[in-house]
């Protein structure tokens, strides 16, 4: 991992190009009724004159158009600590499909400058992850989004509405073949469940940069975007590097593993709402259980401070050939269990930190290869 500290002296690069009609909302005008159809597939029907509605689906919102163009929701430009609004802003164009598909990945780091609670690795950890992603499993640089705080486009800035376009643009013409990634790495909280969806009562959520004003994003609402229309032979891969990440994703099945690598498949679903894709696979590696707290360290680079999680998950690929999920999990667990062990001090947790494992899709971890 030493080399890897190489990429904080440079910037992140990735391509944004101006939007088509095809990535866009698609519109359609009546003489009483304006009909707009979301990304997701969602048809409403609105009275003219209304300037924005929110999704029934997948929440996002959108912008009703004054002509027969194609717009997008707008965004909050993010400078000296306030929040502009701006207006519509193009989706990044994607690479060019390869015969053997496409891989795509939005990576999310939110340090949360001069709101309190700092997570000081966040930025770090995308710039880790971004090369990993990379150099050692083939990612165009053209095909990740990256949104932090450090970013001088305001549309990369990851506020609330900013973080739904890129959930958006990960799932934009998804197919068969293709491979997507999503990163994150910030404050991960929770709120009560109102709708009897989850075991332990409450829903996880993704703390945008503007949380305290724009709100939090729901695992509902994540697992409504990127999880439900995953069509069938596409994988998405979440690594989450936030505090109580346990099912951040709401994935059906959560894998239950104990110190010596023996497992079951626990069932999330307690009720009738489908959780999970559309034929294709969905896998979460989380930082902690739901009731759990990450560790933001210099243990293990001594002068840069990363996330735990991120940290052991791309040592461990990088160390270990031909790994299985099973492997690669128990290999996580154990190099930050041996951490914590030999921290003290006032950087010692206070609280065990347990990495996990969700899907949404039962599978055998100890024989399944890991494969992004």
């Amino acid at each position: 991992m030493k080399h890897l500290l190489q990429v904080l002296q440079g910037p992140i690069k990735m391509a944004i190009l101006p939007i088509t009609p095809q990535n866009t909302t698609n519109i359609r005008k009546t003489k009483e009724m304006t009909r707009v159809r979301c990304t997701c597939g969602v048809l409403l029907s609105l009275p003219q004159g209304v300037s924005t509605a929110r999704c029934p689906r997948c929440y996002a919102t959108i912008v009703c158009p004054s002509n027969d163009g194609y717009y997008l929701p707008a965004a909050n430009q993010y400078s000296n600590g306030y929040y502009h609004h701006q207006p519509p802003r193009p989706l990044p164009q994607l690479s060019p499909i390869s015969m053997h598909g496409k891989k795509r990945a939005v990576l999310i780091g939110i340090s949360y400058q001069g709101l309190g609670s700092t997570v000081k690795g966040s930025v770090n950890d995308v710039r880790f992850m971004t090369h990993f992603l990379v150099n050692w499993l083939g990612f165009p640089n053209e095909s990740l989004l990256v949104l932090t705080e450090e970013e001088r486009n305001p549309y990369l800035v990851p506020t609330k509405q900013n973080i739904r376009m890129a959930f958006r643009w990960l799932m934009e013409g998804c197919q068969s073949g293709d491979s997507l990634v999503f990163f994150y790495s910030g404050h991960g909280s929770q709120v009560p469940d109102f709708n009897g969806e989850e075991v332990d009562g409450f829903d996880e959520s993704l703390c945008p940069v503007d949380y305290h004003t724009e709100g939090k994003i729901l695992d509902d609402e994540i697992n409504a975007t990127i999880v439900r229309p995953l069509p069938y032979g596409a994988k998405l891969h979440a690594i989450i590097d936030a505090c109580r990440s346990g099912t951040f994703l709401d994935l059906p099945f959560m894998c239950k593993m104990n110190k010596q690598g023996n497992y079951v498949w626990q069932d999330h679903r307690i009720s009738t709402a489908y959780k999970g894709t559309s034929g294709g696979t969905a896998i979460c590696f989380s930082a902690c259980d739901d009731n759990e707290t990450s560790l933001d360290t210099t243990a293990f680079t001594s002068d840069v401070v990363t996330g735990a999680l991120t940290y052991c998950f791309i040592e461990a690929v990088q160390n270990e050939r031909g790994l299985t999920y099973g492997r690669l999990l128990h290999s996580i667990r154990s190099k930050i269990r041996e951490t914590q062990k030999r921290l003290n001090g006032p950087n010692a947790p206070s609280t065990p930190q347990v990495p996990q494992l969700s899907s949404s899709e039962k599978f055998d971890i100890n024989s399944k290869p890991f494969t992004i």
